[in-house]
């Protein structure tokens, strides 16, 4: 019954991955940029300017506390990291390691993922087992490899010490008896990262702007299709919104040779068809956030296209290929608020 249950598993996603039917590469062919534009905005959908969140609305005095604890170390154990450390607002949301460094100097065992348009994902981290960016903000905190922090009241007796935070959080939760809770710090650092939107010239184009994308990544634009990248890459993150298998087609390790065994969804289901399934990473900034993978096992853009085409559709793409590819990838790369990298003043006035 296990075998049916697994063959049917992996059925489903391959067929949910590979090229579809109706060739839409092919169906951009010869039209104009008006049609182009509205096949794109059907597939990909243009950036919001926040991302909304019903369980958790956004205030200003919110977002503004979901910054400070963003920038702050007091949130890990030794205070030598913060949330910017792993991923850096300067550097589009990662720290462009291949694993990061932890609070204690120990290593992590995947990549960082961008924070930015993080919100907009049906899921977080590599094996989807946060729902939302407001679960995934308490976690590292409690990672012994990553923050450290013993437990949740370890972390709110030390910030229910500082005068700062306790005004921060009472603007922020008015109303409430205990404003400082650890529930409270997970909204708050939600609410920040749901500011963290880097509109694109590719949205300027789904826009109407004919303009803000060049020839050849429009060219990129239909290999994309063509060759069936849309099929996990869609959404208004161009990715984020599913988990599956990587390595349809061939074990993903014999075209990255990654050092690491690393399992995927299955070391949280426990479940043997969950092996080797990650969620599909959005692929807005992708030409800033390498190295590339679960692992960061590929430094460059043009090899990681190509291993995908390989491990995910069997294609062996072309050298040209890969650089259209690339091209209208790097046509997502967006606009970073510049207050976005900046510390916050009354951080910076607090731990002096």
């Amino acid at each position: 019954m296990k075998t049916l249950i697994l063959w049917a598993f992996l059925l489903t996603v391959m067929f949910s991955c590979k090229p579809s039917v109706k060739n839409q590469g092919a169906e951009l062919t010869g039209k104009t940029d008006d049609s182009i534009i509205q096949i794109a905005r059907k597939t990909f959908k243009i950036l919001p300017s926040v991302a909304e969140s019903k369980d958790n609305p956004l205030t200003p005095s919110k977002v503004k506390l979901g910054k400070l604890l963003y920038f702050d170390t007091r949130l890990s154990m030794t205070g030598k990291n913060s949330c910017n450390s792993c991923h850096n607002l300067a550097t589009y949301g990662v720290d462009n390691k291949a694993t990061s460094t932890g609070d204690a100097g120990q290593q992590g065992n995947r990549n960082s993922p961008t924070v930015f348009n993080a919100a907009l994902h049906n899921m977080q981290f590599w094996d989807g087992r946060a729902k939302d960016v407001e679960e995934q903000a308490g976690m590292p905190i409690l990672n012994p490899v990553e923050m450290a922090i013993p437990h949740k009241g370890f972390l709110i007796n030390r910030l229910s010490t500082v005068k700062l935070y306790q005004d921060m959080f009472k603007k922020a939760f008015p109303g409430e008896k205990k404003p400082v809770s650890y529930a409270n710090l997970q909204k708050a650092i939600g609410a920040f990262e749901r500011t963290l939107l880097t509109p694109s010239r590719f949205d300027k184009y789904m826009a109407g702007d004919k303009t803000a994308i060049t020839s050849d990544e429009k060219s990129g634009l239909k290999v994309f299709f063509d060759s069936g990248c849309n099929n996990c890459h869609f959404g208004v993150g161009i990715g984020g919104g599913t988990l599956q298998k990587f390595g349809l087609v061939t074990n993903y390790r014999t075209l990255t040779r990654s050092k690491m065994d690393d399992e995927g969804r299955k070391k949280v289901t426990k479940n043997p068809s969950d092996k080797d399934v990650f969620k599909v990473p959005g692929l807005r900034n992708v030409a800033g956030t390498y190295p590339y993978f679960h692992d960061g096992s590929i430094a460059n853009l043009d090899t990681a296209v190509k291993i995908m085409g390989k491990a995910q559709l069997n294609k062996n793409l072309t050298v040209a290929e890969v650089k259209m590819i690339v091209a209208f990838l790097n046509s997502l790369s967006g606009n970073i608020n510049p207050d976005d990298k900046i510390v916050p003043l009354e951080l910076v006035k607090n731990r002096n």
